[in-house]
């Protein structure tokens, strides 16, 4: 059986490391691109279409499927605006289409700021609590590896995307356009893109499915890895 071409976009401080354990358990199915933000000039991040387009730039297959997580899932749909045709199926994880209140622009700044003061080890360590549940916070391999990525992309990456997040388009008024295979998938537990977000993705998808990871955070595909496989499995075929 001939491997699908799979694009994985990961999300806000996620380096390919959020994809480890899919790049290891889909390889026989899939032949699995994942962008590196590290690898991208900074004014990629100047808007959502020219972040979507260097994403989509890092593609070699005219067809494949596409799947993102949080920012990265927002970057998906941002690509369906612009090459729907060339997507087979979308998956959509711990993701949110909503633009952003004055209330969460003012969280975002105030990261930033933090981060411009020196205190980007203060941003990561907020950051964990939207990205793990506390529940998960004693498994110290688990913190350690998130840890390691988050510094892997670094504070001036990071300030640019929470830039791009503050501003980004309501995207729910486009998502009756998706008509491929979609599955929508989100932590029970996800503190950063709540689970409501998912249900009304999934409601405005049609025929999509909409999978609940139970005992499970943000980071799904580093929470949950075989969970996860199985489902980016079940979904590829």
């Amino acid at each position: 059986m001939p491997k699908a071409p799979l694009l994985l976009i990961p999300g806000l401080l996620c380096s390919p490391r959020l994809f480890a354990r899919q790049l290891a358990g889909l390889a026989e199915r899939a032949d699995i691109v994942v962008p590196d933000w590290r690898k991208a000039p900074l004014s990629v991040w100047d808007t959502w279409d020219s972040a979507a387009r260097w994403v989509l730039a890092q593609m070699p297959a005219e067809r494949f499927s596409l799947a993102g997580l949080s920012l990265g899932g927002m970057l998906a749909v941002e690509i369906m605006q612009i090459a729907a045709d060339r997507v087979d199926r979308l998956a959509l994880l711990d993701t949110g289409m909503r633009s952003q209140n004055e209330t969460e622009r003012a969280i975002r700044r105030a990261r930033i700021r933090l981060a411009n003061e020196g205190h980007f080890e203060l941003v990561l360590g907020l950051q964990m609590s939207r990205f793990i549940p506390a529940y998960r916070l004693p498994d110290k391999a688990l913190v350690g590896e998130v840890m390691t990525m988050c510094g892997e992309i670094g504070v001036e990456i990071y300030k640019r995307q929470e830039e791009l997040a503050a501003i980004r388009a309501d995207r729910r008024p486009d998502l009756p356009k998706i008509v491929c295979p979609t599955i929508v998938v989100c932590g029970r537990d996800d503190a950063a893109t709540p689970l409501f977000l998912s249900e009304e993705m999934a409601a405005a998808i049609k025929g999509s499915e909409l999978i609940v990871v139970e005992q499970c955070g943000h980071l799904v595909t580093m929470e949950k890895p075989e969970e996860t496989n199985a489902i980016l499995r079940e979904w590829l075929s």
